[in-house]
């Protein structure tokens, strides 16, 4: 077989040649021959003892300006397979190593041992944390105390989930699938809770999870704001990506005053917008604290709770605001975009966590009348191939960035 250069990443973190083949493990510029590969100048040593086995990360062995590539190239596909062409595409903004502050990893006793940490890749095989390059310190240095409180707690064979955040008070952890009926087991979990100071401790049994230590209430400071924090709530998977995220939007409105934010979440942008704004956000538990935090701080914000999927705002009454920011999940707010594109709001900040379905989304806006006038993408999740985006629209005669 020929010598071949890796010309790029493919969706799932492949390195391509200009050929069409794919080769694992590869970086552009590498150049392979036969099974052997020549590193290239974007090559870089994983830093883990974990990768490629452990399904947390897919491309540790590319730099930050390979992986940048990647980024934007995701994005530019995605368009493409919808017949847009890539806007004015910025520099990448991403997160730091050992800065993601929210995981999930899960647990399995084998006799006396506790297997911790995230599922291999494509596979339901967990693999044991002994290093980790993308959590927050305080969150990696509860993994080794909790194999021994779940050998406690955990029966033979048996499996549980175990669910971190990083608060304003310190860690939120919930337990999955963990059986805590005994005095014992109780025991064991309040003295764990005051050993290593956590914010809260949980169970989830599967109806729900239940509080079992909260010495004080939990809370996450966003926009300034100390909102609190339901069990599992979504927040965004590190500070810094949070804040690049934030800044897009805020330049994609302007200097609007009357500002929508849609699948507002617990306020991770209404609440740093200027003006009067409407939250609407379809999760009780977090329409509700933002609701509280909003009110305890004297924030002009209107929360609204509403399920957007099955029921949408109308262009009608989308019409009285200067700028809307969406944040959808990952199926994207194809409902909601129907209307907004037959709406007559100036400016969109579109934040996406699905390449795809932001792309579907913004075919159907450009249809409408906008004008897609750039995008951020965001790597929070690093060396994964999860990419995240913020995007500016606007209508004719708007300017998509804040003047």
């Amino acid at each position: 077989m020929p010598l071949e250069e890796i010309v790029r990443l493919a969706a799932r973190g492949d390195g391509v040649t200009a050929s069409g083949r794919y080769v694992p493990l590869t970086a552009p510029g590498d150049l392979v021959d036969d099974g052997a590969i020549t590193p290239g100048p974007h090559h870089q040593r994983p830093p883990c003892r974990h990768f490629p086995e452990c399904g947390g990360c897919q491309v540790q062995q590319v730099d930050d300006a390979a992986f940048a590539g990647y980024l934007a190239d995701r994005i530019a596909s995605a368009l493409a397979a919808q017949g847009l062409a890539a806007p004015e595409i910025r520099p990448a903004h991403i997160s730091p190593p050992n800065s993601r502050r929210r995981a999930s990893l899960k647990a399995e006793r084998r006799g006396k041992t506790v297997l911790l940490g995230f599922h291999a890749e494509a596979s339901h095989r967990i693999i044991d944390m002994r290093e980790c390059h993308i959590l927050r310190p305080e969150l990696f240095a509860l993994v080794a105390p909790l194999r021994e409180l779940l050998g406690t707690l955990l029966g033979p064979r048996a499996g549980g989930g175990v669910a971190m955040t990083l608060a304003d008070q310190g860690v939120d952890l919930l337990l999955d699938r963990v059986d805590a009926d005994s005095l014992a087991a109780a025991e064991a979990l309040g003295a764990f809770a005051r050993a290593h100071r956590l914010a809260r401790l949980g169970l989830d049994d599967g109806y729900g999870a239940q509080t079992r230590w909260e010495p004080d209430p939990v809370t996450v400071t966003l926009g300034g704001v100390a909102v609190p924090l339901p069990p599992a709530a979504f927040l965004q998977a590190t500070r810094e990506g949070e804040a690049a995220l934030v800044a897009a939007a805020r330049e994609a409105v302007g200097a609007a005053r009357i500002v929508a934010d849609l699948f507002a979440g617990l306020g991770t942008f209404a609440l740093s917008l200027e003006g009067r704004v409407l939250a609407a956000e379809g999760a009780r538990d977090a329409a509700l604290a933002l609701k509280a935090a909003a009110n305890a701080a004297g924030r002009p914000l209107f929360v609204d709770h509403r399920d957007l999927f099955r029921r949408p705002y109308t262009a009608a009454e989308l019409n009285r605001f200067e700028a809307v920011v969406l944040d959808p999940p990952r199926a994207g707010a194809k409902e909601q975009v129907a209307a907004l594109a037959g709406s007559t709001v100036p400016r969109l900040a579109y934040v996406s966590c699905n390449p795809a379905t932001f792309a579907r989304d913004a075919r159907a806006l450009v249809d409408g009348g906008y004008r897609l006038d750039w995008i951020l993408p965001v790597g929070q999740f690093r060396w994964s191939t999860h990419v995240e985006l913020a995007a500016a629209f606007s209508r004719a005669g708007e300017r998509g960035a804040a003047p």
